[in-house]
């Protein structure tokens, strides 16, 4: 069990977002397409983060064209280059789940002053 704890202690970023749910944030994802390497952002509403450690994952939701879109992130993961808070939320929920049945307005979070 030692052994697992070195391991996984080794492959933690040094430097971890600070977010939680309900914040907007932008996602800087390195994605490779054939030969060539190009950063996509991906925008949305933290709606949840799961688990802990090496395995931590945070999901994003956005909407585009009318389609619901949700992405899970792992923290710790060399593909995503960077998170940026956009806009700090308040929001009394661990996880935001109830908004994806809402629409329009009522699916935004207040913001955090």
């Amino acid at each position: 069990m030692d052994a697992l704890k070195i391991i996984s202690e080794g492959s933690i970023k040094a430097e971890r977002p600070q977010f939680n749910v309900g914040d907007t944030v932008r996602v800087d994802v390195r994605i490779k397409e054939g030969e060539r390497e190009r950063i996509q952002a991906f925008e949305g509403t933290v709606i949840a983060k799961k688990h802990g450690g090496v395995a931590e994952t945070f999901t994003v939701r956005r909407v585009a064209y009318g389609v619901g879109i949700e992405r899970v992130f792992p923290v710790n993961s060399p593909f995503v280059e960077k998170v940026t808070v956009v806009r700090k939320g308040k929001v009394r929920r661990a996880k935001l789940y109830y908004l994806r049945n809402r629409t329009g307005k009522a699916a935004k979070v207040k913001s955090d002053i």
